[in-house]
């Protein structure tokens, strides 16, 4: 089956269109992987915070506060977005924003805290923000029967572009490794290198996607802003008429909650508990990069043919079974078996959450829809590295518990998601539509 399978997308959709807004996904994948997942997470601990015992917790409330910070203004922005049908436009801003961000974290060295907290704050804000907004593309894109594929093929090309930049910072850093360079010179560069390749990947989504939304409203900035507002809470005010959206939203929120766990702490976790060095913990991203571009290509096939509730379902057991596995050996080839079922589940996970978004989303809404999921994704972000990094602080850096601790959002998602009848949320997204 070829990819990008015309028979998959809209009428009057070219394939180069569907790759340019998949090249997203792979212009900033690189962020989480080498920022968020392999690299600057530990360098925080251990450089920045000299890894003091509040080091963990301190790297969790940086996050936080990201997210944070994204949840009080993105769902007016695509509520906005919506509006004016401005979303590549807003998309184009948060990611010089996210770029900028990331290549300051470069800045950031020895007890440097307000220096990366203000970094890692701005490049997370902006690359939540510009996730949300391309995502909303998806509909326009795919037909509604292959939204599942069409998702995967864009969150597997997003891993291989997390492949890129994660291999093109770990051969600079084995080459400052071998010439006994510190971490101070090599991190900030693997930063610089991080952002070049975003700015430069991204070109194609900014030349060939098009922006297919009508503008809905028109008026004063502030104007906007209230008719936004206004329109947000109206949704939340009546959302018993989505309730198979906001149980969705509220499994999101929990097993996200634990996913975000993954991607904040696997290299802290790794070199904490497991021993790791900088090299071998990016050689084991590099690794679970790979299993998760085969997991969200091959698992989007699955979805559309077993249905979307169950391939979720699928990937959260999944998810339990990696947490039992990491919590509970010292191993490391246990541990590395752990880390590629993550890998496997992270992509497939991800990518069923924004193809399920885009069945519940009513066609003139979807923005807004998709700014309430990632709304939802973010408190997830707060909720799950928060209470990681509490119970590090509180047992004395026992990790392993800290890694148990956070199956439990994965157990309580799989049971909301019981709930969740798709067909039933299908049916209301068509009414809204008439």
């Amino acid at each position: 089956m070829p990819l990008f399978d015309p028979h998959s997308l809209n009428d009057g959709v070219p394939r180069r269109e569907v790759f340019a807004w998949a090249m997203y996904d792979f212009a900033n994948s690189g962020y989480t992987t080498v920022v968020l997942t392999a690299v600057f997470n530990a360098y925080f601990v251990n450089v920045v915070a000299g890894n003091a015992p509040w080091a963990t917790l301190a790297w969790t409330l940086a996050l936080s506060g990201s997210y944070l910070v994204g949840m009080a203004v993105m769902p007016a922005l695509g509520a906005y977005a919506d509006l004016h049908a401005k979303k590549k436009l807003l998309m184009g801003l948060v990611t010089v924003g996210c770029v900028v961000g990331t290549a300051a974290l470069a800045l950031a060295g020895p007890g440097d805290l307000a220096v990366a907290v203000a970094a890692i704050v701005l490049s997370n804000v902006c690359f939540a923000a510009g996730v949300t907004l391309n995502s909303a593309f998806l509909p326009e894109l795919a037909r509604p029967e292959a939204l599942g594929k069409v998702s995967g093929w864009g969150w597997s090309l997003g891993y291989m572009g997390g492949l890129l930049a994660l291999g093109l910072g770990l051969g600079y850093v084995l080459w400052a490794q071998a010439r006994d360079l510190p971490a101070t010179n090599y991190v900030p560069v693997t930063m610089l290198i991080t952002a070049a390749l975003f700015a430069l990947a991204v070109i194609p989504t900014f030349v060939l996607l098009r922006e297919r939304a009508v503008p809905l409203g028109h008026g004063t900035v502030s104007g906007v802003l209230r008719d936004s507002t206004q329109r947000l809470w109206h949704t939340l005010a009546n959302i018993h008429e989505f309730r198979d959206f906001g149980w969705l939203a509220l499994c999101g929120l929990l097993y996200q909650g634990g996913l975000s766990v993954v991607i904040a702490l696997a290299a802290i976790y790794a070199q904490q508990v497991m021993k790791f060095e900088t090299a071998q913990t990016m050689l084991l991203i590099l690794a679970v990069n790979i299993t998760a571009a085969i997991g969200a290509f091959l698992f989007g096939y699955v979805q559309d043919a077993i249905g979307h509730r169950r391939a979720l379902a699928l990937t959260i057991a999944g998810w339990i079974l990696m947490v039992l596995i990491a919590g509970l050996t010292s191993a490391v080839l246990w541990f590395w078996v752990a880390a590629n079922i993550a890998g496997l589940c992270m992509g497939s996970s991800q990518s069923a959450g924004r193809a399920m978004v885009g069945v519940f989303a009513p066609a003139h809404r979807r923005a807004e829809f998709y700014s309430l999921w990632n709304v939802a994704l973010w408190l997830s972000a707060v909720i799950g590295p928060m209470t990681y990094g509490l119970v590090t602080w509180l047992t004395d850096n026992n990790h392993r518990l800290a890694i148990l601790a956070t199956g439990l959002y994965f157990v309580a998602g799989l049971l909301v998601l019981a709930k969740v009848d798709v067909e039933r949320g299908r049916r209301a997204a068509r009414a809204s539509n008439d």
